[in-house]
């Protein structure tokens, strides 16, 4: 955790899968820490490790000494109703953080509104999950300077530090901020931005070790029998599809000095390991937003992103919503050669 002796207090909304751990790890760290959810039990562990509940935003006020830093950490969609809330309780010189996924244009307009009372807008795109506890939480930060260096010593301890990683060999001289795991990346929206264009590369990656999974999965085709006929296209090369592969196995190879090493494949070997069917998924795949929004922010800048965009539509399809475009293709194949539906499945 952090190196520097310095300690904060902070105020935290939303104690749900990260922010109750965000706050475990800042009093781990000697910082005090205020802690809300419109939930009485988490308010009641977290008051049980140390932490100082309250039982509504205006409790949670008045119990931080001024200046206030009150970190939010909600759903995208509860940020809005939450500001409204907040913000008639604050002083001038107080400082709201929005630590979910919220999308950057709304930090732009948010802050711009709140700059006007006087109020602080720190925009933090977090990334660490419900493992960010003992790993500690990559931190991408946008925000004016005052602001961003009055919780220093709060991004210090929950960034994960140095020893997160290696030093990057040509690094010299003091330990920059980004080797502890945390960086000002620039004005109000350029943390969320940086963190939006951050979950556009996770699903990518995610859809790369997924299609490559299923490949190795179905490298056995050869041993199954397939029907012959006119809508079913042969499969010529049987002999070189023959492999039972374990997946479990593999996963769990790679791991180890494989060039394709990551955190994701760890968690795939992980899962395997538990179950090596993954029986306990249905493939129904959502999304939050931030590659929706990385897609967008691509048209706009005129940036190619076919992989990016490969993976949304990917998890697109997997919820069912190619469900009408695959019975038009179905019944165009039927209108020009009266071709019908073949239900062979190769699963």
């Amino acid at each position: 955790m952090s190196e520097t002796k310095q300690v904060a207090q902070l105020g935290m909304i939303g104690l749900g899968r990260m922010g109750a751990n965000m706050v475990r790890r800042l009093m781990a760290d000697g910082h005090t820490c205020v802690a809300y959810d419109v939930n009485e039990d988490p308010i009641a562990e977290l008051e049980g490790e140390g932490a100082v509940g309250a039982r509504s935003l205006k409790e949670l006020v008045s119990k931080l000494e001024a200046p206030r830093s009150i970190w939010i950490m909600v759903p995208a969609a509860y940020v809005g109703g939450t500001l409204e809330q907040l913000v008639p309780l604050l002083d001038e010189d107080d400082t709201i953080i929005d630590g979910g996924n919220s999308w950057y244009h709304l930090d732009v307009d948010r802050s711009t509104e709140l700059a006007d009372k006087n109020i602080h807008y720190v925009d933090v795109g977090t990334s660490g999950g419900i493992l960010g506890l003992e790993r500690g939480y990559c931190l991408m930060i946008g925000g004016d300077d005052t602001a961003v260096g009055r919780l220093q010593s709060v991004f210090d301890t929950l960034a994960p530090g140095v020893e997160g990683a290696k030093r990057t060999p040509g690094r010299t001289g003091e330990i920059a901020p980004e080797e502890r795991g945390w960086l000002h990346c620039g004005p109000s929206g350029a943390g969320h931005f940086v963190k939006m264009v951050h979950n556009g590369i996770e699903y990518g990656l995610m859809a790369a070790y997924a299609e490559g999974i299923n490949v190795l999965a179905k490298a056995n085709i050869g041993k199954i029998d397939h029907a012959v006929d006119a809508e079913t296209a042969p499969l010529d090369a049987a002999e070189y599809y023959q492999y039972d592969i374990d997946i479990p196995k593999v996963t769990e190879v790679w791991r180890r000095g494989s060039v394709i090493t990551s955190w994701l494949l760890d968690l795939t070997a992980e899962a395997y390991q538990i179950d090596g069917e993954l029986s306990a998924y249905s493939g129904h795949v959502s999304d939050s937003g931030e590659g929706r929004w990385t897609i967008n922010a691509a048209i706009d800048e005129g940036v190619p992103v076919p992989v990016l965009s490969a993976a949304l539509y990917q998890r697109f399809s997997s919820r069912g919503r190619s469900d009408v475009a695959d019975k038009v293709l179905s019944a165009m194949r039927a209108g020009f050669g009266g071709h019908k539906e073949s239900k062979e499945s190769t699963r």
